[in-house]
């Protein structure tokens, strides 16, 4: 059969859905990149946002317009919205979260884990596979009162450790260069066996026991940092890069967002890292317009994140959730404020990037590169990222796509800088 896969959202979606087009490829069924050329279509939906729903509904739609055969509609929107999603042209079956492990295995009728498992591949389409993304637990146990994902992907539960290194041994065999770690709760890893294990431990064995080039972690909440991680990056492949959500600047706003952190613990966290590893790059998520916020809120978390070293910041507004308590909190901000401060907080953002570019001016990195263009004169332009997540741009005579090179970073350019190639790997 030809199988179109398709997703929406984040990096977790991502990885599940590069798993599932591994599990169809071991048991000789081809990926096609187009949804018209498809006998079955599976689209993982997201439901993080009102808009990421809408962009989920929008792909299938899309997939039954283009001729697509039968629908199967999956992840998080199509798990909280199972009698939408099955109205929805072309869908014949919705497979909720706490069933997609199995998705493959009950679609074709047959254990997949009982077959040759294959190298992962680039799915058709996909920009590149320079780096894969590891699903290594799922669920959350805490309770933000604005998520939507706690309650679409139930309780934390871990992958184990064999499951974890034989997809990463998969991914590098089919030739990506950097691991991203990937969970819902990153940092709740092996808390739910039988004998808890920290992350630590699983970051450790992969570095001893994989060839992996460039590990990378997606995203730590900053009570589960453990003062042993710090010590792990003795090892370079291990990139120094921590994105911590802090969701918000203001105490008051943090207090009804139910998150376990405080400004103070905040601050003294990232003070520890870059102690500890001075060329940390730190980035963050911010939720602007939650109920409550007033203007003077706002300002308050507008002075906290320019007191952080911040390198980067992804800005969302706030999104009301059905099911989540903060759908039904007071105060909501009309679209004109939301849209306005979200507006200001990116552009501080882009301020707080510029100026951790600049900081590196003069130095040399190791840049993985991601996309390749050629020129007309026949020579090359590159854009890459270094282990620290700085956005690099260079020229060469030959394509060097999913190679490493070693960089001197020279001056900024848009929202990355210009390098100059010393080696290539």
């Amino acid at each position: 059969m030809n199988i179109f896969l398709d997703t929406i959202g984040c990096r977790l979606n991502q990885s599940e859905i590069e798993k599932m087009a591994s599990q169809f490829r071991a048991a000789g069924h081809t990926i096609v990149s187009k949804a018209k050329d498809a006998d079955w279509v599976v689209i993982n939906t997201c439901a993080v946002t009102t808009a990421a729903a809408s962009d989920s509904r929008q792909a299938i739609r899309q997939a039954a317009k283009a001729g697509a055969g039968k629908i199967i509609s999956t992840g998080c929107w199509a798990t909280l919205d199972t009698v939408l999603a099955l109205k929805l042209p072309g869908v014949v079956k919705v497979v909720p979260n706490l069933e997609k492990d199995n998705l493959v295995s009950s679609l074709l009728d047959l254990d997949v884990k009982r077959l040759q498992p294959v190298e992962r591949c680039a799915i058709p389409g996909d920009r590149s596979r320079t780096r894969g993304f590891i699903k290594v637990q799922d669920g959350c146990n805490n309770a933000c009162t604005f998520c939507i994902t706690r309650i679409a992907r139930g309780r934390s539960r871990s992958r184990t450790l064999e499951e974890i290194l034989q997809d990463i041994d998969l991914a590098l065999a089919g030739g990506v260069n950097e691991i991203v770690l990937t969970g819902v709760h990153l940092g709740a890893w092996g808390k739910d066996f039988s004998s808890s294990q920290p992350l630590s431990y699983l970051i450790e064995s992969i570095l001893q026991k994989t060839s992996v080039p460039r590990l990378r972690l997606s995203s730590l909440e900053p009570w589960d940092i453990e003062d042993h991680l710090f010590s792990l990056w003795t090892d370079r492949r291990l990139c120094p890069h921590f994105h911590l959500p802090l969701q918000s600047g203001s105490t008051k706003i943090l207090r009804r967002m139910a998150r376990k952190t405080t400004l103070h613990g905040f601050m003294a966290l990232v003070d520890k890292i870059i102690n500890r590893i001075p060329q940390a790059a730190i980035s963050t998520d911010i939720i602007v317009g939650f109920p409550g916020e007033t203007d003077e809120e706002f300002l308050k978390s507008l002075s906290f994140i320019r007191q952080v070293p911040f390198s980067a910041g992804h800005v969302f507004h706030f999104s009301p959730r059905p099911g989540t308590p903060a759908y039904d909190y007071p105060d909501r901000l009309p679209k004109e404020t939301l849209k306005e401060r979200s507006r200001i907080c990116r552009q501080l953002f882009a301020e707080k990037g510029k100026t951790f570019n600049l900081r590196h001016i003069g130095d040399e990195a190791d840049v993985l590169w991601e996309s390749a263009r050629q020129n007309p004169d026949g020579s090359w332009t590159l854009e890459g990222w270094t282990p620290h997540y700085i956005r690099v741009r260079a020229q060469a005579t030959e394509r060097l796509w999913n190679h490493e090179s070693h960089v001197r970073l020279l001056a900024p350019y848009e929202n990355g800088l210009l390098g100059d190639i010393l080696t290539k790997a």
